[in-house]
């Protein structure tokens, strides 16, 4: 008889192999059938799903889109409800009604209606309001305010409430400009709000400076035009998109197309995520103040990432599920002993973890002998000591047979340290901390596992200070059986921070005693700055911490004048590239004491990694400024009129002409004789004589332009320096200069003439023929009787 038994079969022909087999291929054709048909069903029910959520997403931000814009119309309509219900609006009154109006709006400002007759007065009574270099400007082709051109009528800014760190544009013409001139006309057409087309905004950081103006014309109550209009500054990027996710998480992607123009219609907004590849989309029409807006949405990158389809994991998980119910189905046919294979192999593995466990031993036993640079003690639960490695008795100078069974971990400690620890500890959690549980109290928590610093007392009775890290031991089922510490001397390291923070301490006081600051200043590959050192010198020059430099380097320049900071910038980085000792002037804005100069000096060095280390000094110059100011003024400064000299006057003719030659203009000399004035002198005396000019002077000064140059040549001869006029406008200057002087007498003297003569700057010509026609001219006069206006010379 056969010892194996007959093994049955199924069907009585089919072998118990072959059905199993047989059986695991239909189980896994039935499966895939099943996923396929859940992918398909789950596919379908994902684009219905993807298309609801993006439609419900882009409503929204249409709603929102749509209640900013709203939101912009009723606080500029509110503004110019204040201004026409308001007999007079101060400057004041009008920051405090617009600063809480700045919300996603970089600026709001009042523009006032100006006459070309009215815009001298209105300039001079701007000036006495406060505002000292005010004047109607316009925008030149580089895009720089400058003096406006004269024109029949004005719409000037005179108010001015902005977020921008550029200031406001005060006395800016907005009629100066097509764009603008067209907005505040469709503003008067409709008598209500208008929005411009997409324009660069003046006076607006370059990040926010492409938006739209928002116009409403301020009318009062029976007048039949504006007298102003009330504006919002509005750029896209700052409405739209604050208070949105950053573009990494933003689910949608929005642009907006001005349709004002029929030829093309410009991107007025578009989101700085792109949108990813789909076909859904959504486009919406909204409307600000006369103007349509076409939105579009479309979703992004993180939209599509957020939303991904389960269909590849139902296709993952139904062929998993197909393959394992196929595989248990062969396992349970086929495989009879299976069981006995298993307790077998899990036989084996427990002797190969049992061989395992005894090298490591070995291995644990044989690093807590090497390590002699590390004191290594275990504990059971009640302190006592059960390992005392040989760094241990290294460090402290007990035997290890003097310590294990006999001492705890108690023992090795200075009592004092551990008293006031367990004080502490007692007083922080509210119960009693005995001393041989303080050592284990680390980080604000029992059982803690950070190092703190101890003081360990040798068998010889001295002292080491150590950093411990005492951890708890724990079994197989994690009870806890005891406690590790391990021990690093840090005696060395003690000596050291000691010695640096003596050097420290000297540093400081020397540093203290030092007029200016002392820094080390750091510039790394990528261009990042970084205050290494700075002395507390640096608060008195830059009126900052040293403590906020040397977390924020670029606070300097927040304190720099903003017509240095470029210069200064520069001049560091080319100190970097030449490794050349760097030394510059300039001045700084300090919240308390104003405008200061500075000097700056340091000497690079190369960092290994790339980077520039600079040694340096700075130092307060502002009185030495002062001093050479008021020494630059004296040398260019007549002392007996107080007029400029003649030195002044050859200095800035030579500037004039220089750009006349350049850049082509206009440019007039008058040059004026006082007649009779020796005999003044003799008649009178040199005292009435300086009267006299000093007269002169006081009158013709006050009927010259801002732009014009006085100056006196020595005696009684004068010159008055004109850009930008020809010769028809320096005669009728003259003549009126001519008139002042004859239309009053001088105290004691009576009636003082002058003598003018008149030349004006021809192509080609140099300095001295221009002054020799003037002087010509004078001495024309002279030869025809004196007390007279000579036109040029030709």
């Amino acid at each position: 008889m056969s010892l194996h038994p007959v093994r049955p079969k199924i069907l009585g022909f089919i072998s118990e192999e072959v059905s199993a087999w047989l059986v695991a291929l239909l189980v896994l054709l039935a499966g895939g059938i099943l996923t396929g048909l859940l992918a398909w069903t789950t596919l379908n029910q994902f684009h219905s799903q993807l298309r609801q959520r993006f439609q419900l997403l882009a409503n929204e931000r249409y709603s929102r889109i749509e209640e900013r814009f709203q939101d912009q119309e009723q606080r500029l309509d509110g503004l110019r409800r204040f201004f026409a219900n308001s007999e007079s609006v101060s400057r004041a009154e009008f920051d405090g009604y617009t600063r809480p109006l700045l919300l996603r709006t970089q600026a709001y400002s009042f523009a006032l209606r100006v006459s070309g007759a009215e815009r001298a007065g209105f300039e001079q009574r701007m000036r006495e309001e406060g505002l000292l270099t005010f004047s109607v400007r316009e925008l030149n082709p580089r895009g720089e305010l400058q003096l406006a051109a004269a024109r029949d009528e004005y719409v000037v800014v005179i108010y001015s409430q902005t977020q921008s760190r550029l200031g406001s544009p005060l006395g800016y013409d907005l009629l100066a400009q097509p764009l603008r001139r067209s907005t505040l006309e469709r503003a008067d057409h409709l008598a209500g709000l208008a929005v411009s087309q997409p324009m660069h905004l003046v006076s607006i950081e370059p990040a926010y400076a492409r938006g739209v103006l928002l116009v409403a014309p301020v009318i009062r109550e029976g007048a039949a035009k504006s007298f102003g209009y009330v504006m919002a500054v509005i750029s896209m990027r700052q409405l739209l998109a604050d208070g949105l996710p950053d573009a990494l998480h933003d689910y949608l992607s929005v642009r907006i197309l001005d349709l004002s123009t029929n030829d093309q219609h410009e991107v007025l907004y578009e989101s700085s995520n792109a949108p990813a590849p789909s076909d859904l989309s959504a486009t919406q029409l909204v409307r600000m103040a006369d103007h349509d807006y076409q939105v579009d949405i479309q979703p992004s990158d993180a939209f599509m990432q957020a939303n991904h389809s389960s269909v590849g994991s139902v296709v993952i998980l139904g062929a998993l599920l197909s393959l394992l119910l196929a595989a248990l189905l062969y396992v349970l046919v086929s495989q009879r002993q299976r069981a006995l294979r298993m307790v077998e192999l899990r036989t084996q593995e427990l002797h190969e973890r049992e061989q395992e466990l005894r090298g490591t031993h070995g291995q644990l036993r044989g690093v807590l002998n090497a390590a002699t640079q590390v004191a290594i003690i275990a504990t059971d639960l009640r302190g006592v000591i059960n390992t005392f490695n040989p760094g241990a008795e290294q460090m402290l100078g007990y035997r290890s047979s003097e310590v294990v069974g006999h001492m705890t971990l108690e023992n090795l400690h200075f009592p004092r340290e551990l008293i006031s620890r367990a004080s502490e500890l007692s007083a922080r959690y509210g119960k009693t901390i005995p001393t041989c549980q303080a050592m284990l109290v680390e980080g604000g928590e029992v059982g803690g596992h950070q190092a703190r610093e101890w003081t360990l007392v040798r068998k010889d009775g001295s002292h080491l200070p150590v950093n411990m890290l005492a951890t708890p031991v724990l079994d197989e089922q994690g009870l806890w059986v005891g406690h590790l510490a391990i021990c690093i001397d840090i005696t060395e390291r003690k000596r050291v921070h000691e010695a640096l923070a003596a050097r420290d301490v000297l540093l400081k006081k020397l540093s203290a005693h030092v007029p200016g600051g002392i820094y080390q200043f750091k510039m790394e590959f990528d261009g990042h700055f970084s205050v290494i050192y700075a002395s507390d010198g640096i608060r008195e020059i830059y009126e900052l911490d040293p403590d906020v430099l040397l977390l924020n380097a670029e606070a300097i320049f927040t304190r720099i004048h903003p017509q240095d900071t470029t210069r200064v910038r520069s001049s560091i980085r080319a100190s970097a590239e030449s490794l050349s000792p760097w030394r510059e002037e300039y001045r700084v804005q300090l919240p308390e004491r104003g405008l200061r100069w500075v000097r700056g000096e340091a000497t690079p060095e190369e960092l290994p990694g790339g980077g520039v280390l600079w040694h340096g000094y700075i130092s307060d110059i502002s009185d030495l400024k002062r001093v050479e100011e008021e020494l630059r003024a004296l040398s260019v400064t007549d002392a007996l009129t107080g007029i400029h000299n003649r030195r002044y006057f050859q200095e800035r003719l030579t500037t004039e002409m220089a750009r006349v030659e350049r850049g082509g203009g206009e440019l007039s000399v008058i040059m004026l004789d006082i007649d009779h004035f020796k005999r003044i002198n003799d008649q009178f005396g040199h005292a009435v004589g300086d009267r006299v000019l000093q007269a002169v002077c006081e009158r013709i000064g006050h009927r010259l332009r801002r732009t014009d140059v006085f100056c006196r040549l020595g005696g009684e001869e004068f010159m008055v320096l004109c850009p930008d006029i020809d010769g028809d406008h320096a005669y009728m200057l003259a003549i009126e200069l001519w008139q002042s002087l004859r239309s009053a007498p001088i105290d004691v003297v009576g009636v003082v003439t002058a003598s003018f003569g008149i030349a004006s700057w021809r192509p080609g010509e140099g300095a001295d023929a221009l002054l020799l026609r003037a002087d010509s001219g004078v001495y024309a006069a002279k030869q025809g009787g004196r007390d007279r206006v000579e036109g040029q010379v030709v």
